[in-house]
């Protein structure tokens, strides 16, 4: 039997293959570290193959992309001065691998189709963390709360906004119908549900500050492309400004009040006090990717007992820049900062002089939610995780030439997958 080459690697035809690939390479991120190395296998099988179907759709040329991959690059050639170079080459073939995957995504898998297997892999995930889940006790706080199958709240919290949000473009951009309507309602609801019992304040600020955003972008594409230009300086001003006295009046305390916490983030400000003195023995290159967090190492054996992490692993400085900079210092910094400003602010361009684009409105909240939790968490610079996989899915469709399907075929695709 012979498969047609369409049918995986063309974002017009192979609708089955992307939601299932997708949907499968979300629930490996999210439970990776549970099922172990076999998982890892199944999300490189998803994407790595189609280099072998057509290489030229898959890879397309590369040298566009150097912006992206810059960081990752680096990632790996760090190993030659970092403090445990073992663990930095393996973690940066790791990421640079993952980063392709990414990329490879953008090439063949439409934004549409993206959408759809989000909300499938964000089903199972939530489904499997309330069937086998637990609560926990944070010993920072206090306070018990619903960490599902994972370690901590913060990972349910991030899969549950990432379910809302998805939900919202189905049906709010998307204006999907049928069975994808029902099954984002669904994912919606239960999300809504599991981020409540989290209590995860950063995905709850994090989710209802895109959601937002986008509505508020959604009512300005109402309006001709001149009038949306001002209204975009107009707003960003306004919003500053409000941001600006809000905080002067006491916004935020009141804010992170309403979630029990305190003016340190529950000890967030003195760990980043703690990577900032780290970077400064290391500015311009950092001690190596992933070359801080290293068990044997003093301050990282010490850190790791003021917090109460009894697994001495998968923590970081619960700041993307400062983990960055400790790392890669000044040169990470300014590859991971291209990154995440030029996607969200690349996008926000396009919509301004488009009539009407999905995909790109879909992608910029993708882009935007993840700059904001950047600030106060480390989703974007590590391999085989949702974040970094959907912010690099967002900047490969960036560089690609932006696509206007024939209506007609649109329709029978739609009809096709429903």
């Amino acid at each position: 039997m012979k498969i047609a080459k369409a049918l995986l690697v063309n974002p017009d035809h192979n609708f089955w293959y992307g939601a299932v690939a997708v949907a499968v390479s979300i629930f490996v991120f999210a439970y990776s570290t549970r099922f172990g190395q076999i998982s890892i296998l199944a999300y490189y099988a998803c994407w790595l193959p189609l280099v072998l179907v057509d290489y030229k759709r898959a890879l397309g040329d590369y040298r566009r992309f150097f912006w992206i991959i810059a960081f990752a690059v680096l990632a790996c050639l760090s190993m030659f001065w970092s403090a445990a170079p073992g663990v930095t080459a393996r973690a940066g073939v790791q990421l640079l691998s993952h980063v392709v995957c990414a990329l490879i995504a953008a090439r063949t898998v439409s934004v549409r189709t993206l959408n759809i297997g989000a909300l499938g892999g964000i089903l199972m995930v939530v489904l499997f963390s309330v069937a086998f889940g637990q609560y926990n006790l944070d010993p920072i706080d206090g306070t018990y709360s619903f960490v599902g199958a994972f370690s901590s709240k913060n990972q349910l919290g991030l899969f549950s906004s990432l379910g809302i949000y998805f939900a919202f473009t189905a049906v709010a951009v998307q204006h999907e119908r049928g069975l994808w309507r029902l099954l984002a309602i669904c994912c919606g609801l239960l999300c809504a549900y599991t981020l409540l019992a989290a209590q995860s304040a950063t995905s709850v600020l994090a989710i209802g500050a895109t959601l937002a955003m986008l509505i508020s972008l959604k009512l300005a594409m109402l309006f001709s492309p001149s009038a949306r230009k001002g209204g975009l300086v107009a707003g960003m001003s306004i919003g500053l400004l409000l941001i600006f006295v809000g905080l002067n009046m006491g916004a935020a305390d009141a804010v992170l009040g309403a979630f029990g916490k305190d003016s340190t983030l529950t000890g967030r400000t003195y760990l980043w006090q703690q990577g900032w003195e780290a970077a400064m023995q290391s500015p311009w290159f950092g001690v190596g990717y992933q070359g801080y967090w290293v068990q044997g190492f003093s301050e990282a054996e010490r850190l790791w007992q003021e917090f109460y992490i009894g697994s001495r692993s998968g923590f970081h400085f619960h700041n993307t820049y400062i983990e960055v900079l400790v790392e890669l210092g000044l040169a990470g910094i300014l590859a991971i900062a291209v990154l995440m400003v030029r996607v969200p602010f690349g996008l926000l361009l396009r919509l301004v002089d488009a009539r009407r684009d999905p995909a790109s409105f879909t992608l910029l909240g993708i882009a935007v939610m993840f700059l904001i939790r950047s600030f106060v968490e480390v989703d974007v610079i590590n391999p085989y995780v949702v974040g970094s996989f959907l912010v690099y899915y967002a900047a490969g469709q960036l560089v690609l030439p932006q696509r206007v399907p024939h209506v007609a075929t649109t329709r029978l695709l739609r009809q096709g997958a429903a």
